[in-house]
């Protein structure tokens, strides 16, 4: 969340932040609750001073008249206090609730709009392939080799999962293990990360675990829901700590399921596994001081970038627009993958700069050597691998002919296997 000075001191700004990103959120009724807190809270300061006052002129007092006087006024004024201290309560949880509605500001050079003002700012060094043949998409690849079994998940689970099977088995477990190596190579922390989390943790990351539009499954009778991705987890790893500034930045990556409800999810994306309840996604995430975040955001987006060009995919990176930004980011690139079955690209990855937008609701700080307070850290994420995404463009970009799938050079030292062709029955 913003800082409450920062609101009152920018309304206009943070006014016109809302507009551009499409987000309702009355920041005028903020600004007058903050004004009647502050008037209140002075009230509330008064009165308890001369309630003092007179709780120390008891013993004073010389006669019973005067002392049960002086009791009466001060149960008086332990009324008036009760009083304000309620309306105080009252307008808080107005005024948080409005906090919370206010999404973080938006970095200058992104682009102001909707999805479709968002823009392309890269490509990569991979060329769309021309086929000679008509493509095939990654549910007829998968059929055809054994390798996705949707009817099973259905069974199962339901629509949205299904079973991975054979190669694609190999093939999730070397995506993984690519990218952890890589990822460790540049000094990132592993780890594997709970499937669950608090319902705090998740709010203070920007999820909400509750409600109609939420995409988050909660557990009935606790406070746990399932994660949508790592970014949780990791994001609540230092919850309520208090850093070293010469800790920072700290990188870490956390291997973990995902799960989203996908609620209004529809049309061609929602076929396969494009858009599914489950999968698994190896994600990025670092705490840094606030004049490393721009740059982390850069080396995210290039790490990103570094594992498409090994794995040989073709792919863009958009700079998201203002409108299409999820509210904890500040600035958010996209990379999409080119899904010859589909004739478009798809999205596989992203990164973003949330500022102190999630520090703030999870109570992360640093401090200085040599200097008094503390001040909020900066968060940043991004996905170095989301399984199912990554699988799709691999079986359709490396699709053959013969009906084959060729495994990406960096890839076979883990899969064991330089092609998946049909079973042999």
């Amino acid at each position: 969340m913003l800082d409450r000075r920062f609101i009152l001191e920018n309304t206009d700004a943070v006014k016109r932040n809302c507009e551009i990103r499409g987000v309702v959120a009355d920041v005028d009724r903020f600004v007058e609750l903050e004004r009647q807190r502050k008037e209140l809270q002075s009230q509330l300061d008064a009165i308890n001073r001369q309630a003092n006052e007179v709780a120390k002129s008891i013993g004073r007092c010389t006669t019973a008249e005067d002392r049960e006087s002086k009791k009466e006024e001060g149960r008086r004024l332990r009324e008036q206090a009760a009083q304000i201290e309620k309306q105080l309560q009252q307008i808080a949880a107005e005024s948080d609730s409005i906090l919370k509605q206010i999404p973080n500001m938006t970095h200058p050079a992104a682009p102001i709009g909707d999805e479709t003002a968002s823009r392309e700012v890269g490509r990569g060094k991979t060329p769309i392939r021309q086929f000679d043949f008509v493509p095939k998409d990654h549910v007829q690849i998968a059929e055809e080799l054994d390798l996705i079994d949707f009817e099973a998940g259905a069974r199962v689970t339901g629509h949205g999962f299904y079973f991975l099977k054979n190669e694609a088995v190999l093939l999730e477990l070397a995506l993984q293990k690519f990218a952890i190596d890589l990822l460790r190579s540049e000094g990132f922390v592993v780890t594997t990360t709970p499937d669950l989390a608090r319902n705090d943790i998740l709010e203070g990351i920007g999820f909400l675990p509750r409600g109609p539009e939420t995409q988050i499954y909660s557990i009935e009778n606790t406070d746990l829901s399932l994660i949508a991705t790592a970014e949780i987890t990791l994001g609540g790893y230092l919850a309520d700590q208090v850093l070293e500034a010469e800790q920072l930045p700290i990188k870490m990556a956390g291997i973990s399921h995902c799960f989203r409800t996908e609620a209004g999810a529809h049309g061609r994306a929602t076929r396969g596994i494009y858009r599914v309840h489950q999968f698994t996604k190896v994600e990025m995430f670092a705490f840094t001081l606030p004049d490393q975040s721009d740059d982390m955001l850069e080396y995210f987006r290039g790490l990103e970038c570094s594992i498409f060009d090994q794995l040989g995919i073709p792919y863009r990176v958009i700079d998201t627009a203002s409108g299409d930004l999820g509210g904890p980011a500040y600035r958010k690139y996209d990379l999409e993958a080119w899904m010859p079955g589909r004739g478009e690209f798809g999205e596989v990855t992203s990164t973003s700069n949330c500022t102190d937008y999630q520090a703030r609701r999870l109570g992360i700080r640093y401090r200085v050597k040599g200097e008094k307070g503390t001040r909020f850290v900066h968060t940043l994420n991004g996905t170095a691998v989301a399984i199912s995404r990554a699988l799709i463009a691999i079986l359709e970009n490396y699709q053959q002919k013969d009906g084959s799938v060729v495994v990406p050079e960096v890839l076979r030292p883990f899969v064991g296997l330089e092609r998946i062709g049909p079973r042999r029955s």
